[in-house]
């Protein structure tokens, strides 16, 4: 038996929720965004499942790369851009989409000797205060890019939401206010919608949604949880128990001594930890899954093993341990150790087998 940790890829799952998050936003095109090896779940696996969705987006020229070497045609947004202007030519040759954020990259896309021209998605800070063009400037960049004939016409006109993920906050209101504002009567299709703005801000669907996080089965919206939106979590993590301890009331466990139990016990060692990509931080009373019961985290997470009070149970080695997945949602296990679950998805390292499956 492996004691490799385990991230199963449910497929079915991931397709499942691309045909609901179409639900969600029926009259729009969907850039799928792959960045981040696919949020921890497999960069050319998940998009060699994704044959409906009409682009991928993605972070960087690397992993672009990476999908046309696994035979991927399909358009792909670099939602960064290009660092350089020598990135450019290798990006005219890859038939890559890029989104213009900053007046460098405008100078440098009208100065470039290019074989053809860029599909460019010209982004708006209407907010967030991270990426985009001042509005100020947007009028005189459109018009730049717009004469220039390293530009494919029309544009595509895009910004990003801060704050989608709180249905309350008035900031998401402005900054679609702000956008449309700015923009005024441009031509091209509008990018708006983030996986907060699909579940939560239908009035910012716009042409183009930027699903990410809803893809893969997790509530894009603060304190949510999947089956709220009917998501289905794409991914479960789990590990194996590679033994079972007794330990008396007053024996402290693990590194630190940071837990000492309060009566006898029993304790189930697993063979997960920070090693794999399971936060470090996961406090006692963290939940895992066993056999369809939860048991608490005590003591530290280490590198290789966490350990578990089973109490009385019958837990056999060999058991299976579930650290998330569709019956204990990484959302919670996020709240508990006061991060986001993009964080844990995407931290799981190499050493975690990966298997894909469908229903």
């Amino acid at each position: 038996m492996s004691r490799r940790p385990l991230a199963q890829i449910n497929t079915s799952a991931l397709l499942h929720n691309v045909d609901r998050i179409r639900e969600m936003a029926p009259h729009s095109k969907i850039l799928a965004v792959l960045k981040a090896n696919a949020y921890g779940h497999g960069l050319l696996a998940v998009a060699a499942q994704l044959k409906d969705v009409q682009a991928f987006g993605v972070a960087r020229i690397d992993e672009a790369l990476m999908l046309r070497a696994g035979g991927i045609v399909k358009p792909i947004v670099l939602l960064e851009g290009f660092f350089h202007a020598d990135e450019l030519p290798q990006i005219v040759a890859s038939n890559l989409q890029v989104v213009v954020h900053h007046p460098a990259q405008v100078d440098a896309l009208l100065k470039a000797e290019l074989e053809s021209p860029v599909h460019v998605w010209l982004k708006v800070d209407s907010g967030m205060h991270r990426l985009g063009i001042d509005p100020a400037d947007f009028s005189e960049i459109y018009r730049k890019l717009t004469l220039s004939k390293n530009i494919l016409q029309p544009m595509r006109l895009m910004t990003h939401f801060a704050c989608a993920d709180e249905p309350d906050n008035l900031a998401t209101v402005r900054q679609l206010a702000l956008f449309r504002q700015t923009i005024g009567d441009a031509a091209g299709e509008l990018s708006i919608a983030n996986s907060a703005g699909v579940v939560g801000w239908p009035q910012s669907h716009g042409d183009w949604i930027r699903p990410g996080l809803a893809l893969y089965g997790v509530s894009p919206m603060d304190k949510g949880r999947s089956a709220t939106h009917g998501l289905r979590p794409v991914m479960t993590f789990s590990s194996s128990v590679i033994a079972v301890r007794q330990v008396r009331k007053g024996d402290a466990v693990g590194y630190g001594a940071s837990w000492t139990a309060p009566q006898d016990t029993r304790l189930a060692v697993v063979a997960i930890g920070y090693g794999d990509g399971y936060p470090r931080n996961a406090p006692c009373g963290t939940p895992v899954l066993i056999n369809g019961k939860r048991y608490p985290i005590v003591g530290r997470v280490s590198m290789d093993m966490t350990t578990v009070d089973i109490g009385d149970d019958d837990i056999c080695h060999g058991a299976q341990v579930i650290l998330w997945g569709e019956e204990l949602p990484v959302e919670e296990i996020a709240e508990q150790v006061q991060t986001i679950p993009y964080e844990l998805l995407c931290n799981i390292t190499s050493r975690v087998q990966f298997r894909y499956v469908s229903d």
